[in-house]
């Protein structure tokens, strides 16, 4: 089974970025394969990553419930929409990329999110390391079959408000289907020494603070200029942190 980091905290503290960086560290190691997934519905982690991505689960789910009596003669759903989500995964030397997307319409999805979720589960078994990049309430974590997870950073920007935002995702963990070995919490875009009204609200949520990224102009550079983050210098901070996050806090 594959060693599992997922990444939560709410929009727009650079989990995503986190994410795509610790795909970085892994590929650029030799710690392959990799599958990452992209569970947040404002997907973004492909960009991140310099990829297009034509299809998402999303997509899939949507087009069966329009049409669920498609299917080619032959061929039962199951096997049907396994294929699909074969289909949707971008394969790259090092990763590979499944983008979950969003469920748009209205109605019971029971069914074929079940076998999405078991097929991903079966998917992730092939692959040594799964990067997950969650929306806040981790519903995708939440659903999947095994619901286990190695390490879990719970991701804030140098606020308080998004740091109040990693606290309401800690108190509703214990309400989920999931069994977290390691949690901790990393801070982006914060300075060498965090301001102590910061450092009390971090005490008094209990998650221990493992990692700080620091501001790096050069991600605001690659964002403009549409470049992936894989590209990024071995020297710039934010990868020197971030690969001395992933060396510090997973056993690999």
């Amino acid at each position: 089974m594959s060693k599992i980091i997922a990444f939560a905290g709410k929009g727009g503290v650079g989990k995503t970025t986190v994410a795509a960086l610790v795909i970085r560290y892994l590929s650029s190691t030799g710690k392959t394969p990799i599958l990452a997934v992209d569970a947040d519905p404002n997907s973004n982690l492909g960009e991140t990553l310099g990829l297009e991505v034509p299809s998402t689960i999303g997509d899939i789910r949507e087009n069966y419930m329009r049409d669920p009596q498609g299917v080619p003669s032959g061929m039962d759903k199951v096997n049907y929409i396994e294929t699909l989500v074969e289909q949707a995964l971008i394969e790259k030397p090092a990763f590979d990329l499944l983008v979950m997307g969003r469920q748009e319409g209205q109605g019971c999805y029971c069914m074929v999110n079940n076998i999405l979720n078991k097929f991903t589960d079966k998917l992730a078994a092939s692959y040594k390391y799964m990067v997950v990049d969650n929306e806040a309430g981790m519903e995708h974590l939440s659903r999947r079959t095994s619901g286990k997870v190695d390490t879990l950073f719970l991701v804030t920007d140098y606020s308080l408000r998004g740091l109040r935002a990693v606290r309401r995702i800690h108190d509703m963990l214990p309400g989920l289907n999931l069994e977290v070995k390691q949690i901790g919490l990393v801070v982006t875009r914060g300075p060498q020494q965090l301001n102590e009204v910061f450092l009390r609200e971090v005490e008094e949520i209990g998650i221990p603070l493992v990692g700080i990224i620091p501001d790096d102009q050069a991600l605001l550079n690659f964002d403009m200029e549409k470049r992936s983050l894989l590209e990024l210098p071995d020297d710039s901070p934010s990868v020197v942190a971030v690969n001395k996050l992933i060396a510090d806090n997973c056993a690999f």
